[in-house]
């Protein structure tokens, strides 16, 4: 087994020790498409929107594992700053750690996106269930970035989790079909072409060519930016 390999799966490892973790890892997808979506469906009516129930259903996993994946990549940078320069300076580089951290990331994201599939899946169905994947994925992988940043620029774990909250609920309560002023703001949201293909997938819809770029120009651009988020975290600091 290569050392790039085996680091990422010590990396994938040290975030699902603990056992409240795995157990996250099952319950917030289940709440979310259970739970959270009735609440998306009431917020979208109260502001105008036109979230249908059965697109709340479907967007609500998406959102599960944006939630889980940020919140994630936020603790694997915050938690490991010194275990990653350690690393780096022992012989990995922060090149090839940063590689290991975005490796272990994708490999969590996989797994949330796979769960929170499956809680769609026997909830309510899904009409393009090869689309409803591909976008729920793309949630988990926005997000890592999202969640690897505040974790590089924010040491705090109470101030980072609590940013990366502000940003998914912002996201969350302000994306297509929420308000009836969300083709404005909601266009510029970072899942906004994300949450488009979600909900058409769980219509039975299919989606038009420019948000298929649109989710692959924003989920390739936070995964680089979290790259960059690792890699800035694993660098040694030069002493002032």
């Amino acid at each position: 087994m290569s050392a790039f390999a085996l680091t990422s799966g010590r990396f994938v490892r040290e975030q699902l020790r603990a056992p409240l973790t795995l157990v996250l890892l099952i319950a917030i997808p289940v709440f979310f498409v259970l739970i959270f979506a009735d609440v998306l469906g009431e917020f979208s009516k109260a502001l105008g929107g036109t979230l249908a129930t059965q697109s709340a259903t479907a967007i609500s996993a998406g959102w599960s594992a944006a939630f889980l994946s940020g919140t994630l990549a936020f603790f694997m940078v915050s938690s490991s700053r010194a275990a990653d320069r350690r690393l780096a300076l022992a012989g990995l580089g922060p090149a090839r750690v940063a590689l290991s951290r975005i490796a272990a990331a994708l490999a969590l994201g996989v797994t949330v996106t796979a769960v929170a599939f499956l809680a769609l899946w026997l909830r309510s169905g899904i009409g393009h269930p090869l689309h409803a994947l591909v976008a729920i994925f793309a949630f988990a992988a926005i997000y890592i970035g999202i969640g690897a940043v505040v974790g590089a620029l924010v040491s705090d774990p109470l101030a980072g989790s609590l940013l990366v909250l502000a940003v998914f609920s912002i996201d969350a309560f302000s994306g297509p079909q929420m308000t009836s002023a969300a083709s404005g703001v909601g266009t510029y949201l970072p899942t906004y072409h994300a949450a488009n293909l979600l909900i058409a997938a769980g219509g039975g819809q299919g989606s038009p060519a420019a948000d298929w770029r649109g989710v692959a120009a924003v989920a390739l651009g936070a995964l680089t930016v979290a790259l960059a988020a690792f890699w800035l975290a694993a660098r040694a600091r030069s002493p002032r």
